[in-house]
C-alpha cells in the first residue's frame, strides 16, 4: 500500500509504505487500511501541525464510488466492505473512495502527463491493462462503473483465453505479463521478463524484436478502437512497459499512425507521475469532495 499526505496544489507532503498482508485475509486488510490511514492523520499533526481534512483511497476490482463500497477485489478476497463508512469512523472526516486506475488516470489528467487536455485517455501497461477515460478535468466511471476497460477489447478473436471468459483481449497480447510470458517462452529462460526483452530489443535479438513487435502490432489494434470510440487529445501510456521509454513509444506511435483513417492522431505520450499517481489522485478525490461540500 502506498500513502501520502497531500497539500491543496498536488504536493506530496509526506509519503508512506506499507505491506497489504493479503494472505491474513481480507478482514485483516480492511483493518490495515484504517490502521495506516489513521497513522498518517496522526503524522500531518505532530509533523504538519495540523489533521488532514478529507481523505481519498483507491482500491482495486470493482468499485461503488457513489456508496462507497469496495465491492469486489479478486487479489485481495474482499466483498462489499463498506470501506468509505469505515474510514470516516475511524478518521472523523470526510472520505472519497475511488478505482485505483482512474483515480491515477484522475493525477495524471490534471497534475501529470496530461494536464491541460480537456479529453485523455490513460491507460496503463502492467499486469493487465485498463483505462481511465478523462473528460474535463474528471474521470467518466460508466454507467455501472465499468468505463474504460480497454484491456477487454478483443484484437484478436483466435487469441490465448482471457480470465473475463473472452479471448484474445489486448491484456492476454499486450500486457507486461503477456510479454513476459511470450518472452519467457521464446528466450527459453523461465526467469526473462518483460523488461529483460525490452533490453533485448535494443541489443538487436531477432527474437525479441519478434515477441515485442507482436506485443506493439495488438496494443495498437486496440488503441485504434479506443480512438474511433472517444476521440482524446493525449494518450497517456504507463505501466511497467512504458519504462522502456522510446523501445516501446517510437515503434507504437509508428503503428497507431499506420492503422488510422480518418481518426486524428493524439499526443502519444509516456505518464509523468509513476507509482505516485495513485496517493496524487486520491488527494484529488479528498479534495474534490471538499470544494462539492462548500459548494453545496
Amino acid at each position: 500500500m502506498k500513502a501520502a499526505l497531500v497539500g491543496t496544489d498536488g504536493t506530496l507532503l509526506h509519503e508512506a509504505r506499507r505491506a497489504t498482508g493479503r494472505e491474513r485475509g481480507a478482514d485483516a486488510v480492511v483493518e490495515t487500511i484504517l490502521a495506516f490511514a489513521a497513522d498518517l492523520r496522526a503524522h500531518g499533526e505532530e509533523h504538519l501541525g495540523e489533521s488532514a481534512v478529507a481523505a481519498g483511497v483507491a482500491v482495486p476490482g470493482i468499485v461503488d464510488a457513489e456508496k462507497g463500497i469496495a465491492v469486489y477485489a479478486a487479489n485481495l478476497g474482499w466483498r462489499d466492505v463498506p470501506l468509505r463508512a469505515l474510514l470516516e469512523t475511524r478518521l472523523g472526516v470526510p472520505v472519497a473512495l475511488g478505482h485505483d486506475v482512474r483515480t491515477g488516470g484522475l493525477a495524471e489528467g490534471r497534475i501529470g502527463a496530461g494536464r491541460g487536455a480537456d479529453r485523455f485517455l490513460f491507460v496503463p501497461l502492467g499486469t493487465g491493462i485498463a483505462g481511465a477515460i478523462g473528460i474535463a478535468g474528471a474521470i467518466e466511471a460508466g454507467a455501472h462503473g465499468y468505463a474504460g476497460e480497454i484491456g477487454h477489447i478483443v484484437v484478436r478473436p483466435d487469441g490465448p483465453d482471457c480470465g473475463c471468459g473472452q479471448r484474445g483481449c489486448l491484456e492476454t497480447l499486450a500486457s507486461a505479463a503477456a510479454v513476459t510470458r511470450a518472452w519467457a517462452a521464446a528466450s527459453g529462460d523461465p526467469g526473462a521478463d518483460a523488461a529483460d526483452c525490452a533490453k533485448a530489443v535494443e541489443s538487436g535479438d531477432p527474437a525479441a524484436v519478434r515477441v515485442w513487435q507482436d506485443a506493439i502490432d495488438a496494443l495498437a489494434a486496440g488503441l485504434v478502437t479506443a480512438l474511433t470510440l472517444l476521440d482524446p487529445g493525449t494518450l497517456i501510456i504507463g505501466g511497467g512497459l512504458a519504462e522502456a521509454g522510446e523501445t516501446l513509444f517510437t515503434p507504437l506511435r509508428a503503428a497507431v499512425e499506420e492503422r488510422i483513417t480518418f481518426q486524428k492522431l493524439p499526443h502519444i505520450v509516456p505518464a509523468a507521475l509513476g507509482d505516485t499517481a495513485g496517493c496524487l489522485g486520491a488527494g484529488l478525490l479528498a479534495w474534490d469532495l471538499l470544494s462539492t461540500e462548500v459548494s453545496a
